[in-house]
């Protein structure tokens, strides 16, 4: 087993687990109704136990004590005998030492049974994107908030609220719908709709239609983000694909030259030329884009 020093605004104690398994800290402080719990310092452990960390064990302590249910179901034990470098074998809970409470203190491992069931318990991935949390009467006392209850008596309403993270709503967005270049934000969720790109900053022709199709986008109601830097094409795409705009939209010299633009689409990789001239192709294209679009639920 291994025993580790916990302080709380009460003072010190000693938590005794399995070695093979790690304390939860949430556990340990609701069971101790604790304001804050961190880990002793390890002066403040060699102060009060004599030793130092590593050395520690539950035999003869003078703070209060609680292991993990697991504990006094193990056969015997090895643990710290409070003496530098020193360890005891075959220690026995209940013959050589007790707790003043036994507890689920530790954090639950793929293959724990169910505490319902009793099904082995499988670990995925989440994100906590809402939560609810239980008020109580804390604010319906102050607020007089009561109702009749069926003996016609007032009693106090029991409150609780719900909340939506929109950051986490974003991150759990981005968890479901990237790639190995970036994101790819869903058309309803996308802070920019379209990244413009204007490939050759130092021609006039090219860049002011750049600047035309950008004000006509806008004045269209898309959230564009135009990249005029002066960097190399690379660079340019790269950052777009980052970004995960829906769509990209490229202005380049070699294309202008030909009379085209090209369009990309993030999440499916296709891509189109459209002609300048022919910019209604393009509405139509942004318009089955967002129409279309396959993952517009975020979560």
């Amino acid at each position: 087993v291994k025993s580790m020093v916990y302080e709380t605004e009460a003072g010190l104690c000693l938590v005794v687990v399995n070695g093979s398994r790690q304390v939860s800290e949430t556990k340990l402080k609701n069971a101790l109704g604790a304001q804050w719990l961190r880990l002793a310092e390890a002066e403040t452990v060699d102060r009060e136990f004599g030793a130092p960390l590593g050395s520690l064990g539950p035999l003869g302590v003078k703070v209060p004590v609680l292991v993990d249910a697991a504990v006094p179901l193990m056969p015997a034990m090895v643990c710290g005998a409070n003496r530098e470098g020193f360890h005891c074998r075959h220690v026995v809970y209940g013959r050589d030492f007790s707790a003043d409470r036994v507890l689920d203190l530790v954090e639950v491992v793929a293959g724990d049974p169910c505490p319902r069931c009793g099904a082995p318990l499988k670990i995925v991935r989440g994100i906590e994107v809402g939560h609810i949390f239980k008020l109580g009467t804390k604010y319906s006392r102050a607020l007089k908030a009561t109702f009749l209850d069926r003996e016609g008596k007032e009693q106090l309403l029991v409150m609780g609220c719900y909340g939506i993270g929109v950051g986490r709503t974003v991150a759990a967005a981005i968890e479901q719908h990237h790639d190995q270049q970036g994101i790819i934000f869903p058309w309803a969720i996308a802070p920019f709709k379209v990244v413009l790109l204007g490939l050759d900053s130092k021609n006039e022709e090219v860049t002011a239609f750049g600047d035309r199709l950008y004000r006509q986008l806008r004045e269209r109601g898309l959230e564009t983000l135009y990249d005029d830097r002066d960097e190399r094409p690379g660079i340019k795409f790269k950052d777009a694909d980052l970004i995960g705009a829906p769509l990209r939209i490229t202005v380049g010299r070699k294309g202008f030259a030909r009379g085209v633009i090209e369009v990309r689409e993030r999440r499916t990789g296709a891509q189109e030329e459209i002609p300048v001239d022919d910019l209604e192709k393009l509405w139509r294209l942004i318009e089955r884009l967002r129409d279309d679009d396959q993952s517009l639920s975020p979560v």
